[in-house]
């Protein structure tokens, strides 16, 4: 097993890295044009965090956290979500106290659930995301929806399919769960086991079982927008009328409910229907109204978005979008016999100090392997150097691409380069 990844990890190699790179950098350049700054956290908090922050009730906390005792015989777990270690930052650092609202976005940070592998749910993936402090007017909740829906369109996705539903407050949350918890006490032998287990621990969560019995059975099962209050209302009516203002399209779905209990008011998700079953489901969020109260801070309304790297990565390939390639090797230097000596590698040192991307040989092949690796790199340029350019003090320059070939004096070789390469 020693030379074997552990299950529901992978090795992300050469050619899915760069996927990724290319991903995180959209997202920086929407986030940032949004006015979200980048905040990085720890890879582990206090197992504690998570408790009170995401839901002693919840699936994640119950049942998909790595959790160990260090040294010191504290308990902690591995990030299981990205929300509640920037929750935590904010309010240890009291970031309450600057400008609000404060935008913060992570890129690409590894999250650890100890769940079924399947395609698009790993137990160690990579999430991007945005968290925003400090103002609940609807247009922040409207303003945080666009920035995936943005993202998403940048990145070359058509499919998509948002849906949005309000949760209401603690309030209106009592009044549906009092309702939710009588209806399903009537059907409870019928739901699954999970379901039957979420009656008493976290009963809204059935509204989300994908077991098709469940959701048949729960088909008129009281929704929590029947039990909004007037604020509750006024805020979701106005979330809805400021996605219509930007032009963004969305479906209610009276059954989205979200699967962490820090979440109010507004919750949404995004779907890519290029993909198939539950895993089509590539970013959501919503308000948190309560969760920096509840970890230490003052009552301060948030809102934010997580989405899996991975599973944005299985949408775009669904969708056909194709990457821009990243090439390592512009320039392949070819010694074409052994009078050149050091004077490769030295020039090999020059270009890479300009920031040439650039490579040669130091396996002493014959020049024909040479320009064969040199095309292997998918190199732009080969410069041939051999007894006759180092008494001419010149370099042989071949276009890999065109197949023009010229000597050119070394003084003017970079510019050369540069002309070609752009």
């Amino acid at each position: 097993m020693l030379t074997k990844a552990p299950r529901g990890t992978y090795d992300a190699l050469p050619g899915i890295v760069e996927r990724y790179q290319y991903i995180e950098n959209v997202f920086k350049n929407v986030a940032e044009s949004f006015g979200y700054k980048e905040i990085r956290t720890p890879v582990f908090e206090h197992t504690e965090l998570f408790k009170r922050g995401v839901g002693e009730t919840t699936d994640v906390v119950q049942k998909e956290m790595y959790t160990f005792e260090d040294r010191g015989g504290r308990s902690l777990t591995l990030r299981a979500e990205g929300t509640a270690p920037v929750v935590r930052a904010f309010v240890e650092k009291k970031l309450y106290n600057q400008a609000l609202p404060a935008r913060f976005f992570y890129n690409g940070v590894p999250i650890f659930r100890y769940e079924r592998p399947q395609a698009g749910r790993l137990r160690q993936h990579h999430q991007l995301g945005v968290e925003l402090f400090g103002i609940n007017n609807p247009k922040i909740d409207v303003e945080v929806i666009d920035l995936l829906y943005t993202f998403y369109k940048e990145l070359g996705m058509n499919q998509l399919v948002i849906d949005i539903n309000s949760i209401g407050c603690v309030k209106c949350r009592k009044e549906h769960r009092k309702a939710l918890v009588s209806f399903l006490e009537k059907i409870k032998d019928q739901l699954c086991e999970t379901c039957q287990a979420r009656l008493t621990r976290n009963p809204m969560r059935i509204l989300d079982c994908k077991n098709e019995n469940c959701q048949y059975l729960t088909l008129n099962a009281p929704v929590t927008s029947d039990y909004l209050c007037d604020e509750c209302k006024n805020h979701y009516s106005q979330v809805k009328q400021g996605l219509i203002s930007v032009g963004v399209e969305y479906n209610e779905n009276k059954r989205l409910v979200r699967g962490l209990d820090y979440y109010t008011n507004t919750a949404f998700e995004i779907k890519n229907t290029a993909l198939k079953g539950a895993i089509n489901v590539i970013g959501g969020g919503g308000r948190y109204n309560g969760l920096v109260k509840n970890l230490g801070g003052p009552s301060i309304p948030s809102i934010g978005f997580g989405s899996g790297l991975e599973r944005i990565d299985l949408a775009c390939e669904a969708e056909g979008i194709k990457f821009p390639t990243k090439n390592y090797c512009d320039i392949y230097i070819v010694r074409a016999d052994d009078y050149a000596g050091d004077l490769v590698f030295k020039l090999l040192h020059d270009l890479r100090k300009q920031g040439i991307k650039s490579d040669m040989d130091y396996a002493n092949r014959s020049l024909k392997s040479q320009m064969k690796q040199a095309s292997k790199l998918n190199s732009k340029i080969a410069l041939i150097i051999g007894e006759d350019e180092v008494k001419l003090n010149k370099i042989t320059l071949k276009n890999l691409k065109s197949g023009e070939q010229s000597k050119i004096c070394r003084t003017d070789i970079v510019q050369k380069i540069r002309n070609i390469i752009g």
